[in-house]
């Protein structure tokens, strides 16, 4: 088995941030390489990896021989990470999974924005690593933005202060409708028993009370959930905070037939948010958004606790995958 050599290579608008990246990027110019080697050398590069990915944010491997969801799971498999199943998550986006665990990205209509959030940081569980694959890129649109979450603090603590101050020592607590079956029409049309993994309204107030989560049944079957306080500021490693949550995501995308974004997101104390500052951080995180435009194959490795992400509206046929990695979980003790 000959050895891989994967480079280093420039992307278009790659962004400088100190001494990183973002994203860091590296190519395969062997175009005979065989899913065997670039496997083996994930495998073999593993550590290097994974912290390229948490110093940099996130790692785009581009022109390895990966040609679907199997291939791509290999290829996270290579990691040796635990794996962190769709039907394990709290997450509230339909999915359907094509292995055990790779799922497509999200199954929202093509015109429906996903705004930059967190995977999950509206749950007290969340994954650590978030790993995309591209099948198949859309004819038009179907980016994945992807920004820094720690420059975002800064620029927010610099600009916004107060606001800052609010959300560190808050937190945030979400509420969300979900519906009795999955509706694939919305971006977060997951049913309760799924998200849940339950198959009754008793199994779902247990689950939920373990959660700490508040509830209420409405009358046509949905279910109405409220966090418990999670934080908004992480405090990634020594000194690197980062704006770790769904608040850009909640405050401005979680709308349809059962959600108000309005309703969808307050401090953990109960008080409201302010949404000049909120439209203030969504600007800034947009101002910062690198855009990831798919090529088939490529893959992103992406650290969950430094780089938010995000889903451009698309046009055509757009086949991302993704796959999970490694459970965390999160509480918070409000300061205030």
């Amino acid at each position: 088995m000959s050895e891989l050599c994967p480079v280093e290579m420039a992307v278009k608008k790659q962004q400088q941030h100190g001494d990183t990246v973002f994203p860091y990027a590296l190519v395969c110019p062997d175009t005979d390489a065989s899913l065997a080697n670039a496997a083996s050398w994930v495998n073999t590069q593993r550590a290097d990896l994974l912290n390229l990915a948490n110093q940099h944010g996130a790692v785009l491997l581009r022109g390895f021989p990966v040609t679907g969801a199997v291939d791509f799971d290999t290829m996270v498999q290579a990691l040796k990470l635990t794996n962190f199943p769709y039907g394990e998550s709290l997450s509230n986006a339909v999915r359907i999974n094509r292995t055990d665990r790779v799922f497509s990205a999200n199954e929202a209509p093509p015109e429906v924005q996903i705004f930059f959030h967190h995977e999950m940081a509206q749950t007290p569980i969340y994954p650590r690593w978030i790993f995309f694959s591209c099948e198949i890129a859309a004819e038009q649109g179907g980016a994945t933005p992807l920004c820094r979450s720690d420059v975002l603090y800064e620029r927010i603590r610099d600009a916004q202060p107060q606001f800052a101050k609010a959300c560190e020592d808050k937190g945030l607590r979400y509420t969300n409708v979900m519906p009795d079956e999955d509706d694939a029409n919305s971006g977060m049309g997951r049913s309760w028993r799924s998200t849940l993994g339950v198959d009754s309204r008793g199994s779902a107030e247990q689950r939920l009370a373990e959660l700490e989560y508040s509830w209420q049944w409405e009358a046509n079957g949905c279910l109405k959930a409220t966090s418990p306080p999670l934080p908004a500021v992480m405090e990634a490693s020594r000194g690197r905070k980062v704006f770790f949550n769904q608040l850009i995501a909640a405050f401005s995308g979680w709308k349809d037939d059962r959600n108000d974004p309005s309703k969808a997101i307050q401090h953990g104390d109960g008080t409201p948010l302010n949404s000049e500052a909120v439209l203030s951080a969504a600007q800034m995180a947009e101002d910062l958004s690198f855009d990831l435009e798919w090529q088939a194959g490529d893959i992103a490795l992406i650290d969950n606790t430094i780089a938010m992400h995000a889903r451009r509206p698309f046009q055509g046929r757009r086949k991302v995958v993704a796959s999970l990695a490694e459970m965390q979980t999160q509480t918070f003790a409000l300061n205030c």
